[in-house]
């Protein structure tokens, strides 16, 4: 790589670079999820159990042995694991992506220094693939769903609209997570500590609205609450999106996303001579 290579740090290039490699994220994607079961019995199986798995055990241990529902005056251990189980998949979205974020780059060295490669579509790559594990986990809940209740909310279809700002988010964090794993290793160590508090300062295992209204605005700072409540409405209770919300919300994600390709093409012209 030429280290005196200048890359667009334009949002139009960012776009653009989608657009132009989405075959091979695609191929990439594709790659790695398939990778991943490679050699196991049950294969893609997995992608179908793992989710079912953990949310069995949440369930558990939050309805079971700490008695907790989501509604104070309903006591359905079944509301409760759906509700539950939405919060799993928004969150897990963010944390798969953001923790394999900053060893990336470590994992594809060959990229770097032996051919032209747009690089900055890897992170591209780790969200295509949880995006597939998130589908696989949405329908393992609308199959619960549709046992539990009979039928479906017609407002499930705006839930793309719900995600999208949330990869948006998360691909600007990915980006900048990427690029500063080619230079502090720790920084993978630190990813995991920090998914994990920010499960449990999120909604996940309870709903916004219990908390105290002192708690409520710091929580709302949380970019994954907004999301999850959301997630909540359009799937569960039948309401429409909170628009105004959403579209500061897709403002907001997109900017950081900005930020984050533009820390990413500053820095790639070192990662050659660290790694």
């Amino acid at each position: 790589m030429n280290p005196h290579q200048k890359f667009s740090t334009s949002p139009l290039e960012m776009v653009r670079s989608i657009a132009k490699n989405h075959q091979l994220i695609y191929q990439m994607a594709k790659r790695d999820v398939i990778g991943r079961y490679r050699g196991s019995v049950l294969g893609l199986t997995w992608s179908f159990f793992n989710p079912l798995i953990m949310l069995a055990v949440y369930t558990f241990v939050f309805s079971v042995v700490f008695s907790s529902r989501w509604n104070t005056q309903s006591d359905s251990q079944t509301e409760f694991a759906l509700a539950l189980f939405i919060g799993m998949i928004t969150h897990g979205l963010l944390a798969e992506c953001v923790g394999r974020a900053p060893s990336i780059i470590l994992s594809h060295v060959s990229y770097v220094k032996k051919v032209v490669f747009p690089l900055e579509i890897l992170p591209w790559v780790a969200m295509a693939a949880t995006l597939f594990h998130s589908l696989i986990s949405l329908g393992v809940w609308a199959l619960f769903y549709l046992i539990a209740n009979q039928a479906m909310q017609w407002t499930v279809i705006f839930i793309p609209l719900i995600l999208l700002p949330l990869v948006f988010f998360t691909m600007g964090l990915a980006w900048v997570l990427a690029a500063l794993g080619v230079y502090l290793r720790d920084i993978g160590q630190m990813t995991g500590v920090f998914t994990t508090i920010l499960m449990f300062l999120s909604p996940v295992f309870y709903s916004a609205d219990r908390l105290p209204e002192n708690f409520k605005t710091a929580m709302y700072l949380n970019p994954l609450t907004f999301i999850i409540e959301q997630a909540r409405d359009v799937l569960m209770w039948g309401k429409l999106p909170n628009w105004n919300g959403l579209g500061l919300s897709m403002v907001i994600s997109l900017l950081v996303a900005w930020l984050g390709f533009v820390v990413f093409q500053r820095t790639r012209q070192g990662f050659a001579d660290v790694l």
